[in-house]
């Protein structure tokens, strides 16, 4: 008996407890009673110090979700990398893994977009800051400038057909396919330890013979409660050691 497609969200958490309950209620009106859908959430909690493993455990009560938990903070790589290999052990081959952030900034709506296009026939599908129709609220000004130059830079040193952005995290892929590049690359599919693996995620894609695709989504930066937790100097410094170490070493290295 083949199973029925299954939408994976996963998602890393630290500190989120202000933002997260209000996500995943969002994803529970959006996937149940909206648009009813089969899917599954994977959280998990990267040591946070506030409430957030209790919201969690508290919606997995009435809503399918696995929670992983590490003990102390481990950093966004090694969050990210838990939760897709979870995903992918738990996955079918036609379930769609999506990735989003925990901050209330991603709208779950998107996910029926995304999910969508990947049925349509594209292996990845990226919510796209440059694609028209797209708009950033809330986000200071150099934040979106940044933004901009590296997808700028990222284009020109490592283009991928249909892809402008590359750091945006919100994105759903054939579990299949990421599968394969977990098997072949083993350990090393995410090694980066921040922000930066989002990046490298992109670009270990690339160099397979996919489908990229994009679509305009509205980041909402205004709607998520506390501090942001990128370190922009240290994030603009390993992105671009990244760079170098992608372009002159081996992917696999």
């Amino acid at each position: 008996m083949i199973k029925p497609r299954e939408v994976l969200i996963v998602l890393p958490a630290f500190n989120e407890g202000k933002n997260i309950g209000i996500l995943l209620d969002h994803i529970h009106e959006v996937l149940e009673i909206d648009n009813p859908t089969r899917y599954r959430i994977f959280v998990v909690d990267d040591g946070s110090k506030d409430d957030t493993f209790e919201v969690i455990s508290t919606r997995a009560k009435i809503m399918p979700i696995s929670i992983i938990r590490h003990e102390v903070n481990q950093g966004l790589g090694t969050t990210i990398r838990d939760g897709l290999y979870e995903a992918v052990n738990y996955s079918g081959p036609k379930d769609i893994i999506v990735t989003m952030d925990a901050d209330a900034t991603h709208n779950p709506g998107l996910i029926l977009r995304l999910t969508r296009m990947i049925t349509e026939g594209y292996d990845v599908v990226i919510a796209s800051r440059f694609q028209p129709g797209a708009r950033v609220i809330g986000l200071v000004w150099h934040r979106r400038l940044l933004s901009f130059m590296a997808s700028t830079v990222f284009r020109i040193m490592y283009p991928i057909k249909g892809v402008k952005d590359y750091t945006c995290g919100y994105r759903a892929m054939r579990a299949d396919v990421l599968k394969k590049a977990i098997t072949d690359y083993g350990h090393k599919f995410v090694d980066q330890d921040g922000f930066q693996s989002i990046v490298d995620i992109l670009l270990k894609l690339r160099s397979r013979k996919l489908m990229f695709g994009e679509t305009p989504f509205i980041l909402r930066y205004d709607q998520k409660k506390g501090e942001s937790k990128m370190n922009i100097g240290r994030t603009i410094r390993k992105t671009l050691m990244l760079l170098v170490k992608r372009k002159f070493i081996s992917i696999r290295s």
